[in-house]
């Protein structure tokens, strides 16, 4: 009889790899929210040390933390793209989710619309509707709607931050300050459950948390890449109820946290 694969392991299942990636995009997210020391992490996940850490080396390996003595932290924030570089990706799963927000719309409602390459995608699906206000702060989604005969625009004033081709500071928090909406869509460079909103510049946060504040509903439109990601410093938090809208390309480990959040409800946009 021979002995041949004496000793070998057992390869592991789908449903054990499955658990294993949801555990560690949890880890990443609570690295992410400041939870680094080996112990809490254990103490969350209800899993070994050991455990934790080959799973910290993983994450590591690929990037997405940086291993310290006893734990881990986030990695240092990415250089910004431009809202054109922003624009090339993912745009398949930006229209998706752009559709499926055009649809929560309704006649009569005033929209507080966020810059962004998404909510871009969102105003180009609003431009023939009839009897809506949108406002804005982005320069895309004003372009889209400037000839919209059905849209009554307001343009949100301010310091215009190039990178973004958006307004912001006070001024632009000043007019927002003065509307009341019944949806807020709001993007984010980064998105982390527990957390809020990642951003580059804390004046984007400050004016997102306003938004969100002055509408009835809040949706946040973020594709699969922008979950548990934190490529910057500035968070702007989600303490209220809000839907993420997200596509299709989305993991269940990388949804998993946000569905676990009582506070969000998680919406799936499929491709058309």
């Amino acid at each position: 009889m021979s002995d041949k694969g004496a000793g070998r392991q057992p390869s592991e299942s789908a449903a054990e790899r499955a658990r294993t990636a949801e555990r560690r995009e949890r880890i990443h997210a609570l690295v992410l929210a400041g939870e680094t020391r080996v112990d809490e992490l254990s103490l969350r996940l209800g899993v070994s040390a050991s455990t934790v850490r080959r799973d910290l080396a993983r994450l590591t390996g690929q990037g997405r933390i940086a291993r310290t003595y006893g734990g881990a932290l986030a990695t240092p924030h990415e250089p910004e793209p431009s809202l054109r570089e922003r624009a090339r990706i993912a745009q398949d799963a930006k229209d998706a989710i752009a559709r499926l927000a055009a649809t929560l719309v309704g006649a009569g409602d005033t929209t507080l619309l966020d810059a962004g390459t998404t909510t871009g995608r969102l105003a180009h699906h609003l431009r023939d509707r009839q009897d809506i206000r949108v406002v804005t702060n982005g320069a895309t989604a004003a372009l889209e709607l400037l000839r919209a005969e059905g849209v009554e625009l307001v343009w949100v004033g301010g310091t215009f931050r190039r990178i973004s081709e958006s307004t912001i500071g006070p001024l632009a928090e000043q007019v927002v300050r003065r509307i009341s909406a019944d949806q807020a869509f709001l993007g984010a460079d980064g998105l982390v459950a527990g957390r809020g909103i990642c951003e580059a510049d804390l004046s984007q946060t400050a004016l997102k948390e306003l938004m969100a504040a002055r509408a009835r509903e809040v949706y946040v439109l973020a594709d699969a890449s922008k979950l548990g990601h934190a490529p910057f410093d500035a968070w702007a938090p989600l303490d209220r109820p809000w839907t993420l809208i997200t596509d299709a390309g989305a993991t269940p480990a990388q949804l998993a946290a946000f569905r676990a959040d009582p506070l969000v409800e998680v919406v799936v946009a499929e491709a058309t």
